[in-house]
């Protein structure tokens, strides 16, 4: 489906065609019109699907086109980091490019004085898209420096991150804030127990979307080692003999293994840096900008503050740990392979994770390429197949309490109509676009 098959307005389709957007991912077309109907709505898609675009889209065009308030927050998204901050900033000015009316202003943490009253100021002028992290936002408004009564749209974005980071009770004394007529939109990589339960708190008879979890880019060459812990910076230390060590990730999913590996690398001399929670703000934008400007080769970093990583010619990257699922794994090793270029993934199993490795083959449907261990290392732990124990009894059969297919990929309408106030009574029928006078734009490949 194409974008201009939408009720998108003209000067949004303009922006799109500027960026030659032309046809939207599935993620895209399932929410943009459930948003523009007026439907709170809950996604379930990883990163790299396009949701961001997904919720941006219809509210800025419902911005342009409806009569909102000039002088009042009308849509507030939540972001987990200042990272994912920036980015949703930054697709909101390409965007909200010919949306000379349409005010936006992006507040987090870790900034000077200056930057604080540059967002104080735009928030009492009444900006019109305010996109924040939890505990910024939260501390503008126990000082009230903004009032968020008249609030049209809510965007809980990573929702499942935001659980993990602790954040969801500071989300729930700001949803307090909100006007019971507010459109919430919640976006979740995966649908643990207690997100569900959030969003049952959140929204009102949403829309459910789910999407598959992308396979990883054929271009990805991907393999494994099957090693012990201590083995591990030893092979690090021989990847690195025999190739070019610029634009390498290492992934690891705690930060204190991060650190230590970081201090590893550099007792090797390895030229690196590291990207964790427990650094200050000013030191994660330089440790990136570091790395983006190619003063750095190596980074070691967290999944949580990787999400920020948005470079196009990663070369290699090494998970130094199996990640905790499928997602996680599928979003680690796509920071390579990008923007057309190839690129390797490598992963260390430990004996430990051997079955968290399994279940990542399965997701895939092949089994991931083994390489054996460098010479000097001794032997390496055998690659043993687990079969997951049967867990409950079901007419007579055993059944398996998994967590169910990815598959997804349709939405279910919830009990309701949605909100009263959602527009469906104004009977557009759906996929009939606006007439365009610009030509076709070329196929989006972004």
């Amino acid at each position: 489906m194409k974008f201009e098959e939408t009720y998108l307005n003209d000067n949004i389709l303009d922006a799109l065609y500027d960026m030659h957007f032309e046809d939207m991912t599935p993620i895209q077309e399932q929410c943009i019109p459930e948003i523009l109907d007026g439907y709170d709505v809950l996604g379930v898609a990883q990163t790299g699907t396009g949701k961001t675009a997904a919720y941006l889209l219809p509210i800025l065009s419902e911005l342009d086109d409806g009569d909102y308030p000039k002088d009042a927050i009308n849509a507030v998204i939540m972001s987990p980091t200042r990272e994912l901050a920036q980015q949703i900033d930054q697709a909101m000015q390409g965007f909200g490019y010919y949306l000379d009316d349409v005010s936006s202003v992006a507040v987090y943490g870790g900034n000077d004085g200056n930057r604080y009253d540059q967002e104080l100021r735009s928030m009492r002028m009444g900006a019109d898209v305010l996109i924040a992290t939890p505990g910024r936002l939260l501390s503008h408004l126990k000082v009230g420096n903004l009032d968020l009564s008249r609030c049209s749209f809510f965007v809980l974005d990573e929702a499942d991150r935001m659980l993990d980071m602790g954040f969801i009770e500071d989300i729930m004394k700001i949803v307090k804030e909100l006007p019971a007529s507010c459109q919430r939109i919640m976006f979740s990589a995966t649908m643990p127990k207690k997100i569900r339960e959030l969003a049952v708190q959140l929204l009102h008879n949403p829309v459910e979307i789910q999407i598959a979890v992308s396979k990883p880019a054929e271009k990805i060459h991907q393999m494994a080692y099957v090693c012990y812990e201590p083995q591990k910076l030893k092979i690090i230390q021989d990847i690195f003999k025999k190739g070019d060590l610029q634009r390498v990730i290492i992934f690891s999913g705690k930060k204190e293994r991060v650190k230590e590996v970081t201090r590893k690398l550099k007792s090797m001399h390895i030229n690196c840096d590291q990207m964790h929670s427990d650094l200050s703000q000013a030191e994660r934008d330089e440790a990136m900008y570091r790395f983006k400007a190619g003063q750095t080769d190596v980074l070691v970093a967290t999944d949580i503050v990787a999400r920020g990583i948005d470079i196009d010619d990663i070369r290699l990257v090494i998970n130094y740990d199996v990640p905790s699922d499928s997602e996680d794994y599928v979003h680690r090793i796509g920071r390579t392979a990008r923007a057309d270029r190839d690129g390797e993934a490598i992963t260390f199993v430990s004996d430990d994770d051997m079955y968290r490795f399994q279940s990542i083959e399965h997701f895939l449907g092949k089994e991931v390429e083994k390489l054996p261990l460098p010479e000097g290392l001794g032997e390496a732990p055998e690659y043993k197949k687990r079969e997951k124990k049967p867990t409950s009894r079901r007419n007579g059969r055993w059944h398996s309490k998994g967590h169910g297919g990815h598959g997804g990929g349709g939405k279910g309408h919830g009990t309701g109509k949605g909100k009263g106030q959602g527009k469906q009574g104004q009977g557009k029928p759906q996929g009939q676009g606006k007439p365009q006078g610009k030509p076709k734009a070329p196929k989006n490949n972004v």
